[in-house]
């Protein structure tokens, strides 16, 4: 058990990029997730959080029933590979800090997602588990809190 394929979670459920904010909220809510990777049919173009849609949408007083999802998703989605190492993927998601990363095959399809829970849950090795949890949860730079 060392590639993330190991213990990804499979059968992903994507929104749409013209989807609205309150149906992307819906599906977080029936799935108990907390980020859903945006998909236009062809590819992944984005990852929207229930963060951005609170702080980026609700805040910015957008309509939920009428903003598409593509006015607050995050477009530089960080991504790995099925057959990456798991230590791999865990220094991407730390050097990052994001807490979960859709996976891909090498046809660039979008095969999972592995979160921070997946690799609590299955990692081989707990101390870089703690590792990469600290660096996720380090304060970003202001930069990453702006809005688009």
């Amino acid at each position: 058990m060392n590639q993330i394929s190991d213990i990804m979670t499979r059968d992903v459920t994507c929104v749409a990029p013209n989807d609205s904010l309150q149906r992307a909220a819906q599906t977080m809510d029936q799935l108990n997730v907390g980020a859903l990777p945006v998909w236009d049919g062809r590819q992944l173009i984005g990852m929207v959080t229930d963060r951005d849609i609170t702080v980026r949408g609700v805040a910015s007083g957008k309509q939920v029933d009428s903003t598409a999802v593509s006015e607050v998703m995050s477009s530089d989605v960080q991504c790995c590979f099925e057959d990456e190492q798991i230590d791999a993927v865990m220094e991407k998601m730390r050097g990052a800090q994001i807490r979960r990363v859709p996976v891909m095959d090498r046809q660039n399809r979008l095969i999972g997602m592995v979160s921070l829970g997946d690799l609590a849950m299955h990692a081989p090795n707990e101390t870089k588990v703690e590792d990469t949890l600290e660096g996720i949860s380090k304060p970003s730079d202001a930069s990453r809190s702006t809005l688009h």
